[in-house]
């Protein structure tokens, strides 16, 4: 038989989970292809890049949206847990398929990125998805769900960092975006204690006449920075007399911390949340590294009607 679609191991994904406890990656992936009866072949099938089995790319797209539905969630790195919905889903003794996974809101979210832009909540099935785009949408869509993907597991290995690690993590970033270039101690992250609320400094030119003060906030997802913090900042930077002021964080900013924000005179503050945060170390390879590079060409007519 052929690697089954990944969504036909939700199913037996949380059936190696039902036992409640914390399962290893690679456990879960014998428990899968014994309880499927996936012969030694299938399992050694690789993808067209040749450097990952289908088995187990399609094992791993499984417990992204199983995670993503809210049925399993991952306490360690590599390892697995069942949520109560997972239970409840197993005992239902309903089908569990990518219909099923859409009564849950998170994972719309995730599940409706597309190329059109739907919002979230609002999703048609795989089958009529690919019926009404072209290719290179379906590629196009492919792609932005592998990078919303992405930011969701970059999102979870950070918020594992120490509050000294994530402030290095910012410097390293703004280092990273051509900030301080050329020049020797261009970032560095300030003392833990007694910082006077700077967590780090990116310097932009080499006499240190202009430089950018950095706040950094690890804060849990479900929390927001409300105007407070950004006038405390605020205040900061005129202690340094700074002009320039980096607000990120790894969740979100209240409407009227944006509004205070876009209001100031005295000092420019940029405000980067959890989502533009995890963009911005996508596209600058901080954190991440390339697995595959596809290149989509097109007929160069001019090379036709000029050249021959």
């Amino acid at each position: 038989m052929a690697v089954p679609k990944f969504f036909e191991f939700f199913g037996v994904f949380l059936l190696a989970l039902a036992d409640g406890q914390t399962h290893k990656a690679r456990d879960v992936r014998t428990f899968i292809a014994k309880k499927m009866n996936i012969s030694e072949q299938d399992l050694a099938e690789l993808l067209p890049s040749k450097r990952q089995t289908t088995f187990d790319n399609r094992v791993a797209w499984a417990r992204t949206y199983l995670d993503r539905a809210g049925l399993i969630d991952t306490p360690l790195r590599g390892q697995y847990r069942i949520t109560e919905e997972g239970k409840k889903a197993l005992s239902s003794g309903e089908k569990i398929d990518l219909k099923y996974l859409e009564r849950f809101q998170s994972f719309n979210e995730f599940h409706s990125v597309s190329q059109n832009g739907s919002e979230a909540g609002h999703s048609n099935s795989s089958e009529e998805e690919s019926e009404e785009m072209s290719p290179i949408e379906i590629l196009d869509d492919a792609f932005k769900k592998v990078n919303v993907t992405l930011a969701g597991e970059l999102m979870a290995e950070v918020m594992k960092l120490t509050p000294g690690e994530f402030e290095k993590l910012v410097v390293k970033l703004l280092l990273k975006m051509g900030y301080g270039s050329g020049i020797d101690d261009a970032g560095y992250v300030t003392q833990l204690s007694g910082d006077g609320g700077i967590d780090g400094i990116i310097k932009e030119d080499q006499l240190g006449f202009s430089s950018i003060y950095i706040q950094a906030k690890q804060w849990a997802l479900d929390r927001s920075v409300e105007r407070p913090e950004i006038q405390k900042f605020a205040g900061a930077l005129q202690g340094e007399r700074a002009s320039k002021g980096l607000f990120i964080t790894t969740t979100k900013f209240s409407d009227g911390a944006k509004k205070y924000a876009d209001n100031l005179r005295a000092s420019n503050i940029v405000l980067i949340d959890g989502t533009a945060l995890m963009g911005l170390m996508i596209k600058y390879n901080l954190g991440v590294s390339t697995e595959q590079v596809y290149e989509i060409k097109r007929i160069d007519s001019d090379f036709f009607s000029d050249s021959l």
